[in-house]
């Protein structure tokens, strides 16, 4: 429990520090008219793959590639495809991340409050309407022989973990120097994205010392969901194999106490460095005016999104892209399109 808000704290902050959690930072990444967002989210992603590779080569803690979202509509990927279209149509409605509309409601940013309510009903819809009906249809589909994909860029292309961790830190060293060469660090900036994205990767080193976990946050949406049926419902849950009842059991409260410590160690960091912070009063923050109704829909967007892709910015983004899965690339890209559209439309 310690390390889990400790690690929660750490997160918020360096989402302060690092700039990302800004709106106008992640609505202008959307319309690609500054890269702050990106080259920090590669930096990050660039220092967990190295983190998580040496945990892994020295035994310290073993990571499986991210599954696919597989819900039976189209491919084996369907669910990373449409959840992350709809993670960043949601980003680029709210102007906020599953992650950073916690830093945004702590440090006093207006849509972040309804950006965030929105995505708590986005999960309870998850948890008690959209995730039955998946199992469901999972459940009644005819048994079939699946197509088993490669989770992995090692498995895809036959090569080592060394050699896609060396292949993989030069990509990600090249789209960020060319990033900063062409549009610079982002005119929000307090510290440079590079910096800012290797604080972020610093937690994860953290993450992984102390909880052998990975960074993620959107779990925290669909367990506020299953909190709410826990409570609200008297009725037994029904097993998976459908033929039996067991008792119901009460939701686990990790991911509730990492989001609180996010909120928390955002909060504090704000108010002890004062020069990190941007209120809702900001020019930063004027420059994206985002209604209370569009900011509740683009937090229930992105969060129903997310769990959708079974993942968002962080799982699948930061920690998923950082072991190579397929799937985490597949819904980053999913995102930037569905991000990119709606941003245009706006």
């Amino acid at each position: 429990m310690a390390a889990t808000a400790v690690t929660g704290a750490a997160f918020g902050a360096a989402l302060v520090a690092s700039g990302v959690y800004q709106p106008a930072v992640i609505i202008s990444q959307l319309t690609w008219d500054n890269c702050h967002m990106l080259q920090a989210f590669l930096s990050a992603t660039a220092a967990s793959a190295i983190v998580i590779s040496t945990a892994q080569k020295t035994g310290y803690a073993q990571f499986s590639p991210r599954q696919y979202a597989d819900h039976g509509w189209f491919a084996p990927y369907d669910g990373n495809v449409v959840g992350g279209l709809a993670l960043g149509a949601g980003m680029a409605l709210s102007g906020a991340c599953p992650g950073t509309v916690l830093a945004q409601a702590a440090v006093g940013i207006r849509s972040g409050y309804f950006a965030l309510g929105g995505g708590l009903l986005g999960g309870t819809v998850w948890s008690a309407l959209v995730r039955p009906s998946l199992q469901k249809k999972k459940k009644a589909a005819p048994a079939a022989n699946k197509l088993l994909l490669p989770t992995s860029f090692q498995s895809l292309l036959g090569v080592s973990d060394t050699t896609s961790l060396a292949g993989f830190e030069v990509v990600f060293a090249a789209i960020i120097g060319a990033s900063l060469a062409v549009y610079g660090p982002g005119p929000a900036a307090r510290i440079s994205p590079v910096l800012g994205g290797l604080l972020i990767g610093l937690v994860q080193l953290l993450s992984v010392a102390t909880r052998k976990s990975l960074l993620g946050v959107s779990t925290l949406y669909e367990t506020v969901g299953d909190y709410l049926l826990y409570y609200t419902s008297s009725a037994p849950s029904t097993a998976a194999d459908g033929d039996k009842e067991r008792p119901k059991v009460c939701p686990a409260a990790s991911s509730l106490l990492f989001s609180l410590a996010i909120f928390a160690g955002a909060w504090a960091f704000s108010l002890l460095v004062p020069g990190f912070d941007v209120s809702s009063s900001s020019s930063d923050v004027d420059t994206y005016p985002i209604s209370p109704a569009v900011a509740t829909l683009g937090g229930f967007t992105m969060a129903l999104g997310s769990r959708v892709a079974g993942g968002c910015t962080s799982g699948h983004g930061i920690s998923g892209m950082s072991l190579f899965s397929i799937s985490s690339y597949i819904t980053m890209a999913a995102a930037f399109v569905g991000g990119g559209l709606v941003a245009i439309l706006l």
